[in-house]
């Protein structure tokens, strides 16, 4: 038997692959499997899936070419083999599904075979404005705005904050206080991509890649150039507060997300590929999809963050954005849900937990991690500009820039070190473990 359970839904038929919103709360497949292989032993499982499932040619990837690795994922008549990770996306036809999910059930040298799933950037529309356009994913709604009054909205912006020269989420962590700088490390916000031409950022960007087929690494979107921002702006940007956490760090801008707000697994398992091959310290994923209650965690992204951790990297998440508190609190959403990435849950100014962030229901891995700012937070937006959005999208590059501070601080640190010296610093707040993990992010 396979050493990873394996997703019970590959049994299924499962809808042709699709690029738009999923409907409700199920998830939507793309038709491709995600196929993770013994790293000493990948080519035994790739030949027993050829002869078992007849799955579509194998193209080998060793050092991610950004250029072919998008179309190669766009190519219904290639597998893609990403050797560095020990995983591959597979296509195979509608009637051998069946025989690839029992082959992988019984070949030892396959540790895990899921359906790919598509997944959405996580952000939500501050709720102090009429809601105009949402993530599919992370949804919200013209009743959420109705239910949160006034004086609802007034106590969770808390105490008064002058932003003149950081904002509020700087602030409330300490980044402001810090003599860390994130000189040298690298960071790796895979997102929407970048404004490449933003006079904050332009100077910092170490290297980018688009795996979109279709669509350049320019950002049409925001919110990539919004993560960017928050994790690593400039100390100086051109107009307003400082909004950035690592003010040195270097920057590797992946689009795995398109313009719209989407991506499928393969895209996202790509851009890690390409993050850790490049020295980045640590990913930052402001993107994730619903679970249900009770639903594990995928093997997939668990065994490569934990490949990714060995190899120095740690992996944050966004835990969510689909909660309407008080009413309901929804489970952290995947990739967040898998032990080995960090899942980041958003406060308000007032250092309560946002209505919107997720919490955990789930148990191994569901669980929240840490909180940061994600509420009303000012960043970089394409055309030079600036804005500001809310979600737990937000607060996730707030702990990667901390992250990056630590590791200048402690360049021999392993990523597990990083992890260890991030949680056990956060400082405690009085809201249920469920909802912030182990507290406030504070930077060193």
């Amino acid at each position: 038997m396979a050493n990873g359970p394996l997703d019970r839904h590959a049994f299924g038929e499962q809808p042709p692959r699709a690029n738009g919103a999923p409907s409700g709360r199920g998830a939507e497949y793309t038709g491709r499997y995600v196929v993770l292989l013994d790293p000493d032993n990948q080519e035994s499982g790739l030949s027993a899936l050829r002869s078992a499932a007849d799955i579509a040619p194998v193209q080998r990837v060793s050092e991610v070419e950004t250029t072919t690795v998008s179309d190669l994922l766009e190519n219904p008549g290639v597998s893609v083999h990403f050797e560095e990770l020990g995983a591959a996306v597979v296509e195979v036809r509608a009637d051998q599904r069946h025989a690839l999910v029992t082959t992988a059930e019984a070949d030892p040298s396959i540790i895990a075979a899921e359906p790919e799933r598509m997944v959405y950037a996580s952000v939500i529309t501050a709720p102090q404005q009429a809601p105009t356009e949402f993530f599919p994913a992370y949804r919200s709604d013209e009743e959420t705005v109705e239910r949160h009054t006034k004086t609802e909205m007034a106590l969770a912006q808390g105490p008064a904050v002058d932003e003149q020269k950081w904002t509020w989420g700087l602030q409330a962590i300490r980044a402001n206080l810090s003599s860390l700088t994130g000189r040298g490390v690298k960071i790796a916000v895979l997102d929407t991509g970048v404004d490449t031409d933003h006079p904050d950022l332009v100077e910092r960007i170490e290297d980018m890649a688009s795996f979109v087929p279709g669509e350049t690494v320019e950002d049409g979107q925001g919110h990539g150039t919004h993560c960017i921002g928050t994790a690593a702006g400039p100390a100086s940007p051109q107009q307003g507060p400082r909004y950035g956490v690592a003010t040195e760090a270097r920057i590797l801008a992946g689009k795995v997300l398109s313009n719209a707000g989407s991506g499928a697994d393969g895209q996202i398992l790509a851009g890690m590929a390409w993050a850790v091959a490049r020295g980045a310290r640590v990913i930052s994923m402001s993107l994730g999809a619903p679970v249900r209650p009770g639903e594990l965690f995928p093997q997939t992204y668990e065994q490569l963050a934990q490949r990714a951790l060995q190899r120095g990297t740690l992996v944050v998440a966004a835990a969510g954005n689909e909660s309407r508190r008080p009413q309901s609190v929804e489970p952290v959403g995947r990739p967040a849900n898998c032990p080995s990435i960090l899942a980041v849950a958003s406060l308000d100014q007032s250092l309560t937990t946002s209505f919107f962030s997720c919490g955990a229901l789930n148990g191994a891995g569901g669980e929240v991690n840490i909180a940061a700012p994600g509420r009303d937070v000012h960043s970089a937006a394409p055309g030079g500009g600036y804005q500001s959005m809310s979600g737990t999208s937000m607060a996730t590059p707030h702990v990667a820039g901390v992250v990056a501070l630590l590791a200048e601080a402690n360049p021999n640190a392993s990523a597990d070190g990083l992890k260890g010296s991030l949680l056990s610093s956060a400082f405690p707040l009085t809201q249920p473990v469920e909802d912030v993990g182990n507290g406030l992010l504070q930077a060193p």
